[in-house]
């Protein structure tokens, strides 16, 4: 595909998309009927029908009974701390695979340019960005994923927290099922804003930023804490009455659904002349200037809210500088008083 036709590349090579982001429709006011109906196809697909699959398939496949998830056991947790770590590890690689070890498609599409592997540096282990991320990924980020996804099994089975069942609760359930993207942005952008409070974000969140030119495996490289603060999503099915496949396809949403906000590429090529779009360039936005799009696919508008969104466009790059100079200004004044007294 000509990448040209869709965007164009700036001096240094970097692509962006012709089009500015859009906000998702069901916030506008007054509602547009239309718009909406046009954006439900993308709402489900290819991302939120998957992960509905996968949860449905992983409780039918790999849950145990419930009569087994009501002690903790090592065989069942160990198993299933091993099935996570497959199905991560094919879906985070299958990603990285083509695009950035092969490099099918080169840098179509591509927001930066440049390819991590290319460009070592001290800030990760080995120097290496992907073994980085791909080590912080599965020794850390897939065991606090399998830790609170076990706790939440065990709740549910215990009786902990209200278990619903699909037979019983069909139209409450199956609206519990339409907003998990939307808790999913509302915790995300939470948790977000706090960790990158100046002292958090020095001590915590900056691991993750330290891929500026993210790829796949930087989805889930973080420190612990974080991890924590991002899969703890879950809980708020111990609040909202639920049930456990719901609370594992809240979590699968988290795991396998970060990466697509990682991938780096504005489009992924099937053939020549064809391709399907990632959604990952609000998040690359935000990378590249830290503080914006806090939100992860916009479905919440909080980045609206409070002047944190970029769509892309210059308009939106003059609001950002704007904003930064007026930030640095009243921090130089508050340091100049301070210096006074």
């Amino acid at each position: 595909m000509d990448d040209l036709k869709f965007g164009a590349r700036n001096k240094r090579g970097d692509w962006a998309p012709e089009e500015p982001l859009e906000s998702a429709p069901i916030w506008l006011f007054p509602p547009q009927p239309k718009k909406i109906l046009a954006w439900i196809p993308a709402f489900f697909f290819p991302y939120n029908i998957l992960f509905m699959i996968s949860a449905i398939v992983y409780w039918q496949m790999f849950v145990p009974d419930v009569l087994v998830l009501q002690s903790f056991g090592w065989v069942w947790v160990l198993k299933m701390f091993g099935i996570n770590v497959i199905l991560a590890f094919i879906w985070y690689q299958g990603w990285e695979l083509p695009l950035y070890v092969k490099r099918r498609q080169g840098n179509r599409f591509k927001y930066n340019h440049k390819f991590p592997a290319d460009h070592p540096s001290d800030v990760f282990w080995f120097k290496s960005q992907n073994f980085d991320n791909m080590l912080r990924s599965m020794f850390i980020g897939v065991p606090v994923w399998t830790a609170l996804q076990v706790f939440m099994l065990w709740s549910f089975a215990n009786g902990y927290i209200p278990y619903l069942k699909f037979a019983e609760n069909p139209l409450w359930l199956a609206l519990i099922v339409l907003v998990v993207p939307i808790i999913h942005d509302f915790h995300f952008y939470c948790i977000h804003r706090l960790i990158h409070v100046p002292v958090l974000y020095k001590y915590i969140h900056s691991v993750h930023h330290n891929s500026n030119n993210p790829g796949p495996w930087s989805s889930l490289s973080m420190h612990p804490i974080e991890h924590f603060l991002y899969f703890s999503t879950v809980f708020w099915h111990f609040v909202i009455p639920s049930n456990p496949v719901i609370a594992l396809y809240q979590l699968h949403f988290a795991g396998f659904g970060a990466v697509p906000g990682h991938i780096g590429f504005d489009k992924v090529e099937t053939f020549d002349d064809s391709g399907f779009d990632t959604h990952a360039y609000m998040h690359y936005l935000h990378h590249k200037y830290f503080e914006v799009n806090y939100g992860g696919d916009g479905l919440v508008p909080f980045d609206r809210m409070f002047g944190t969104y970029h769509d892309g466009s210059k308009e939106a790059d003059e609001q950002m500088k704007f904003r930064f100079r007026e930030k640095k200004k009243n921090r130089n004044s508050n340091q100049k008083k301070s210096r006074e007294h």
